[in-house]
Formats: structure tokens, C-alpha cells, sequence
């Protein structure tokens, strides 16, 4: 056996058994969820028959329509107006160069190095009465909304700079020269290139948006209208834990299913834009 082929088993094993490692709790919890509440489960167990009634049941008694809808419009919310901000931050500070541009963008990492859970509780008295305008934001989207676009913006903004930062400057140079001005670079020229990696962008912050839960806790428990997904769960889950752990475990597959189906439709891209700014020219 060759040097190589022997490096390559061992690369395979070693991903082979992390990945077993993280799928093993997934598949764990389907399999639970695919029994039914007569069963016996202990640990790993594969079901003899398939039963489908406790994701029926999870969905009806944990009201997971109006938790669904919730965290989808927060979700896309946050997703959209953070990507477009982003493109447009991550453009200038990753092209241009202009006055206080090294100062500015450090303080907008602090987004992302500033541990948000200490920010909660100051926005819960910001949002009951907001400054200057007297509104009360709590258990409304805008709680989860605002907050979120601005972390996300943050993010966006290093992960969108750092492709921008990889595009070679002649590219840009020769738009310029053709008279393309530097939103006719940013439209024309480097979006269409741009594209794996703001798909990435939008996956990455759909998922954390979609995941969270502390915000969702703290500002919007109040409102059963507006309480999202993951939230639902935790309620969901301390009542129903003890009398039916199948149809807990078919409330967490359905919470967790979008970002499954997400990120399926959008793998390719996603593993492409994750090397995307990898190599800067």
C-alpha cells in the first residue's frame, strides 16, 4: 500500500467517524419521533413500524403554525435586509479606500467579538420605551428584527469584504476604465461573481436567525402571536416532555427542518462560497 492511499483511508476514517459522531443525535431523534407512544425506547432504536400521528399531534397542540410563521418572517426579514447591507459595506470597505475606513470597520467587528447575551436585557428596557419616540417595541417583530440585522451586518460585512478583498483589482481597473461607475461595478461586474458567497451569507444568517432564542425569550414571550419556532419548543417541551418524549422529538425534526431544507437546496452554493474569499490575488 502507498504512502498516499494509506493517507487517504485515513482522512476517510477520520471524517468517516466525525461524521457519524454528528449524525448520530439527528437520527436518533427521528427515529424517536417515527414511534409511536406505546413503544418502549431506550437509546438508539430503530422503529419496527412507522408512525407519523406524532408529528401531526406536535404540530396541533404546540401550535407550530403560528411558530412557523413568526420565525419565518423574522428570518426572511433579517436575511434580506442584512445581505443587501452587507453587499454594500463589504464593497466599499473591501474596494475603496477613504477617510477613517480603518478606524470604522474595526468598530463594526465589535458586532461580532461583543457577546449579544449582554445586550439583552438593556434592549428590553430600550425597546419598552424607545428613546425619542416613545414606542414600546416588546412582543412585537421588531424586537427580533432590529437587533438581529444589526449583529447580522456585522458579520456580513467581514464575510462580504473578505470576497470583495479576493476579486482582482484589474477587473475592477478595467471596469472603471470602460466608464462603469461604482455601482455599475458593484451590479455588473462583481455581484454576478459575488453570488456564492451572498448565498452563503443568507444561509449562515437564515440559520442563526431561525436558531435563535434568547432574544425571542426575553423581548417576545409576552405575545403568543409572536413567539417563534424554537421558542414554541421550549414550551412545547417542558409540558410535554414527561407525558410523550416521541412527540417531543417530532417537534424538535419539525423546528429543525427548514434549516435542513435550506441548506439541501443550496449546498453546492454554500460550499463555494465558503472557499470563495479564501485566497485573496
Amino acid at each position: 500500500m502507498t504512502s498516499g492511499r494509506f493517507d487517504r483511508m485515513a482522512s476517510y476514517l477520520v471524517l468517516g467517524t466525525f461524521a457519524l459522531i454528528a449524525i448520530y443525535p439527528i437520527v436518533s431523534i427521528l427515529f424517536l419521533a417515527l414511534h409511536r407512544k406505546s413503544d418502549l425506547v431506550t437509546g438508539f432504536a430503530v422503529p419496527t413500524h412507522v408512525d407519523l400521528s406524532s408529528f401531526k399531534a406536535a404540530w396541533t397542540d404546540g401550535r407550530f403554525s403560528t411558530g412557523y410563521k413568526a420565525s419565518f418572517i423574522v428570518a426572511v426579514s433579517v436575511t434580506v435586509v442584512s445581505a443587501i447591507l452587507s453587499i454594500g459595506t463589504g464593497y466599499a470597505f473591501g474596494t475603496m479606500r477613504f477617510f477613517g475606513d480603518r478606524i470604522v470597520f474595526p468598530i463594526m467587528l465589535l458586532g461580532i467579538i461583543f457577546p449579544y447575551e449582554a445586550t439583552v436585557i438593556p434592549l428590553y428596557y430600550d425597546f419598552q420605551n424607545v428613546p425619542l419616540l416613545h414606542w414600546n417595541l416588546l412582543n412585537t417583530y421588531w424586537a427580533l428584527i432590529l437587533p438581529q440585522i444589526g449583529q447580522s451586518v456585522a458579520f456580513g460585512t467581514f464575510w462580504m469584504r473578505a470576497f470583495f478583498r479576493s476579486v482582482p483589482r484589474s477587473l475592477i481597473e478595467a471596469a472603471r476604465i470602460d466608464g462603469a461607475t461604482s455601482f455599475g461595478v458593484l451590479w455588473r461586474v462583481l455581484l454576478p461573481q459575488a453570488m456564492p458567497a451572498v448565498l452563503t451569507l443568507c444561509v449562515l444568517v437564515f440559520t442563526y436567525t431561525w436558531n435563535e432564542f434568547l432574544l425571542a425569550l426575553v423581548l417576545v414571550s409576552g405575545s403568543e402571536s409572536h413567539q417563534t419556532a424554537p421558542l414554541g419548543l421550549s414550551f412545547f417541551a417542558g409540558a410535554a416532555r414527561a407525558g410523550d418524549p416521541t412527540k417531543v422529538a417530532a417537534a424538535a425534526v419539525l423546528v429543525a427542518l427548514p434549516i435542513v431544507v435550506v441548506y439541501l437546496f443550496l449546498q453546492r452554493h454554500f460550499v463555494r462560497g465558503m472557499f470563495g474569499g479564501a485566497i485573496k490575488e
